[in-house]
């Protein structure tokens, strides 16, 4: 069977660009071995928010008297009942994606994906039927795995990755975390919330190390508080499994420890899924890792292109939607801008948020930039005062020659719901002043980016 766009993998690069290619009136199939919204919508972005809710619920139950609110009774965390609420969220977010491959008429095809030459696709089913599909064109965008590393082989019991860790049966007294990026430091926080003895182990010299380092020093001064260990500049160099628990010895600028914990869980990084795919065969070009693209995601075969996670560029849901649509209105014809990598969004779902987008302080200054930095912490913040938690801050990055808004970082409560204005303005060219001059409501936590704004430039009301 013939389609005018076929399409590797349902996660959110696949699945978005399958309904933008059929609303741009293409014959549309998607390919998928496993569910409907791949690791995102499954197994990543929304069953960890589901579970990091049921940890802050959970927070707020144990401190409900700082509220005001007394409850009788022992406060517990039931850690079945939130793996089970959490993999009902991720069930009807899947239920929703193939509610809206039928409202557009995308075609399903269930099984694994291997592309061949002359744009065709061989699929094998999970009774190993093997079938050719045909496109005009093919989009590569099978996502990424867990990585492995040697001297940390999962198990899935004693050492386990994020698969395990979103559906653990009983709660860990003891746990190191490895890796303290986004998808390490979300479950570290979800953890010690629920009472767990987490150590967080990070190789670099900050915990959140993509982050600007303001943002790291705060997250950890936070984790501390929360009574979470963290130990950064450090490495797991063997973990011991022969016993009942875990012996972890890591390597420490002020030398060797060995923690005993019950499970180890490794979360350091993901790996693009390209390993039996047909690339090879096809003869589709593949650097440093990644699938080589140009900026409308076409590789070095005519009539093949690739998305997501497999491609350069930052490993998050959003911009592999992005590229999807800006793929897909290429081919149909049209004239999509280009994605600017420089003004994407990062968040990390912890307590408190962390939201960024554009240079750090540190990247600016390398750049050669001479810059303006306001800051807003909130402390000042009569929101934040009133919502109860006050750790954080918004900071902010200006070229104090033209005014360009080069970054913004956040942490706090509810700051990656804040991004956003951040995001638009930068998009739109707007200056500091339109900024400070923009009316935001109060009280919020999202005025504190106008006062970050007005700090740099000298005009700060409430610090």
């Amino acid at each position: 069977m013939n389609y005018d766009i076929l399409i590797l993998g349902s996660g959110p690069g696949g699945y978005v660009a399958a309904i933008r290619a059929a609303q741009l009136g293409m014959k549309t199939a998607v390919v998928e071995k496993a569910e409907l919204g791949g690791v995102c919508l499954n197994w990543g972005c929304i069953p960890t928010k589901a579970l990091l809710k049921s940890a802050q619920v959970f927070r707020y139950a144990q401190h409900a008297t700082d509220y005001g609110v007394q409850i009788d009774g022992e406060v517990t965390p039931d850690l079945v009942a939130m793996v089970e609420r959490s993999r009902g969220v991720a069930a009807g977010m899947s239920k929703g994606v193939q509610y809206l491959f039928k409202k557009n008429k995308v075609e399903l095809i269930q099984g694994f994906g291997k592309v061949k030459p002359e744009k065709v696709v061989e699929v094998t089913d999970a009774e190993g039927k093997v079938a050719d599909y045909t496109a005009n064109h093919i989009i590569i965008a099978t996502g990424a795995r867990t990585k492995q590393l040697l001297n940390l082989q999962q198990d899935g019991v004693k050492i386990i990755g994020y698969r395990k860790a979103m559906t653990l049966e009983k709660l860990p007294e003891k746990m190191v975390v490895v890796g303290s990026g986004a998808i390490g430091s979300e479950f570290a926080y979800f953890y010690n919330s629920l009472g767990v003895d987490v150590t967080l182990v990070e190789f670099l010299p900050f915990i959140v190390p993509l982050e600007d380092h303001d943002v790291s020093k705060q997250l950890a001064r936070s984790f501390k508080k929360a009574k979470m260990k963290v130990m950064t500049g450090s490495s797991v160099e063997s973990v011991d499994t022969s016993g009942n628990g875990c012996k972890v010895l890591i390597k420490t600028p002020k030398g060797d420890v060995t923690v005993e914990v019950d499970i180890v869980l490794s979360a350091v990084g993901i790996e693009p899924n390209l390993t039996g795919i047909g690339l090879e065969e096809v003869g589709i070009e593949v650097e440093k890792g990644k699938v080589k693209v140009d900026e409308y995601y076409r590789t070095s075969v005519e009539g093949y292109y690739a998305i997501g996670d497999i491609v350069p560029g930052q490993a998050l849901a959003h911009v592999a939607s992005h590229e999807g649509i800006t793929c897909v209105e290429k081919i149909a014809g049209l004239h999509p801008e280009a994605i600017d990598y420089g003004n994407t969004p990062a968040n990390t779902y912890t307590s408190p948020e962390i939201a960024s987008v554009g240079l750090t302080e540190q990247q600016a200054l390398d750049a050669g930039y001479d810059i303006k930095v306001g800051k807003f912490p909130f402390t000042a913040s009569g929101k934040a005062s009133a919502s109860g938690n006050r750790d954080g801050f918004v900071k902010v990055i200006f070229d104090a020659g033209n005014g360009q808004w080069l970054g913004c970082h956040m942490i706090g409560d509810g700051v990656t719901e804040m991004i956003a204005e951040v995001v638009v303005a930068r998009k739109l060219g707007a200056t500091g002043h339109d900024i400070i001059h923009s009316v935001h409501p109060h009280p919020t936590m999202s005025e504190a980016v106008m006062e970050a704004v007005a700090a740099a430039y000298g005009e700060v009301i409430h610090i």
